[in-house]
């Protein structure tokens, strides 16, 4: 069997060396040393990636990869199937929860914004006047208790529009500081990069939007909450557009460096 080095291993299993290195350390990785101290892989190392790739891409953790390849070692892939498709059953259900959720608050906002604008401009203040603020008003054959449910999603909405604006505020004022270590940082990058292959990319005021397949949706959503609580600075915004996920991330000038290396063009 012939053996490679880390560069070798990277370029065929189309990686970037830090991935290999971090899933060494994790343990999901063999390698042998040569008498110099080179790291060498032998070419089952192609194909454990290539796993390893792919089970990352379905959003699971490294704890249940690590369970995986055990049993992936054995060779025998109706143990593989058995073993992978009750997880993958769990994350489904997991990402068409969310999905449905972001949905229907994308269609509650779309609402706010045409009951918005189709309301006349005043230079008055704000009052119970404004469409947007005033309860529903009574339809025939709908009850108070109707009434008062439009009236707490007004209220809702209200509130929602003003965290949105706090929300802002905080990414733009927030240190720019990662507590990720080295390598939990390679890894980060690592998972990003695969999330968004492929993806097409326009640029936007303070970073980008991403177009990719809604299906991603879901992991999408995991690894921008992992971003936020380790780098507060960023912006995450995500829109569902019937087969297409839109994705805007935005950072302050400081954090610029570190937005372009996480959503580096991947092909």
């Amino acid at each position: 069997m012939s053996e490679m080095r880390i560069s070798q291993l990277s370029e065929r299993a189309g990686v970037p060396a830090t991935t290999p290195r971090f899933y060494e350390t994790a343990g999901l990785l063999p390698d042998a040393r040569s008498a110099s101290g080179y790291r060498l892989y032998g070419e089952d190392a192609v194909e454990r990636l290539t796993f390893i790739g792919a089970a990352k891409h379905l959003g699971l953790p490294l704890e249940e990869i690590a369970e995986l390849l055990s049993v992936w070692e054995s060779g025998a892939c109706r143990e593989v199937k058995a073993d992978l498709v009750p997880r993958i059953a769990s994350r489904l259900a997991a990402a068409e929860s969310r999905a449905a959720e972001l949905a229907a608050f994308t269609t509650t906002l779309r609402t706010a914004l045409k009951h918005l604008d189709a309301l006349p401009d005043r230079s008055q203040r704000c009052d119970p006047l404004c469409g947007f603020l005033k309860p529903a008003q009574a339809e025939p054959g709908r009850n108070p208790a109707s009434r008062a449910g439009q009236g707490r999603v007004d209220m809702e909405l209200t509130r929602s529009r003003y965290a949105a604006q706090e929300r802002a505020e905080r990414w733009q004022t927030a240190p720019v500081a990662c507590s990720l270590t080295g390598e939990q940082t390679a890894e980060r990058i690592s998972a990003w990069h695969q999330v968004v292959s492929g993806a097409s990319r326009e640029e936007i005021a303070d970073g980008l939007r991403l177009t990719l397949p809604v299906v991603r949706a879901a992991a999408v959503a995991d690894l921008a909450a992992a971003e936020h609580g380790c780098c507060a600075f960023f912006d995450f915004r995500l829109h569902l557009d019937g087969p297409d996920l839109r994705l805007e991330v935005r950072a302050p000038a400081e954090g610029a460096g570190l937005l372009a290396e996480l959503f580096a063009a991947i092909p």
